[in-house]
């Protein structure tokens, strides 16, 4: 069983929560690819048992810009089979827009036939240990979505 765990960052966050996301993978003896968004094609998800996209919001529930093209082509993706799980940091000074990009993902994974692994996490700022135990929580969902 295999995994790929695609991100976006500015400040470095969302690079921590990926790499925490990773950590559970490994732990759990998962192969696991981690890719930049920007550097990532969506067909590349095709390859693998599951998916994470791990994106910042950007202002007032703007997704990140170097993940445009690959949000866009997320929709026209076949990815019968995969499951998937979407997490990403943000900041809940912007309140009702805190997180929006989760959610979007989400959706945008709706269209692909993938199948949801575990509900979004929406994480302000860095993770803290709290977030671990959360991110370690929505991995396994993840996988045990994958073995059934």
């Amino acid at each position: 069983m295999n995994a790929h765990v695609v991100y976006a960052t500015i400040t470095g966050n969302n690079e921590d929560v990926a790499d925490i996301i990773i950590s559970a993978f490994k732990s759990a003896s998962i192969n696991v690819k981690k890719t930049e968004i920007s550097q990532t094609e969506v067909d590349e998800l095709e390859q693998t048992n599951i998916a994470v996209i791990v994106p910042y919001t950007y202002d007032n529930g703007s997704l990140p810009d170097e993940g445009l093209d690959f949000f866009d082509d997320l929709a026209q993706a076949d990815l019968s089979g995969v499951v998937y799980g979407v997490a990403g940091s943000g900041d809940t000074y912007y309140m009702s827009d805190f997180g929006l990009a989760v959610p979007k993902f989400e959706a945008q994974f709706t269209k692909t036939n993938a199948i949801k692994g575990a509900d979004g996490i929406k994480i302000n700022l860095r993770p803290d240990d709290k977030d671990i135990i959360l991110l370690n929580a929505f991995v396994s969902k993840l996988i045990q979505k994958a073995q059934n």
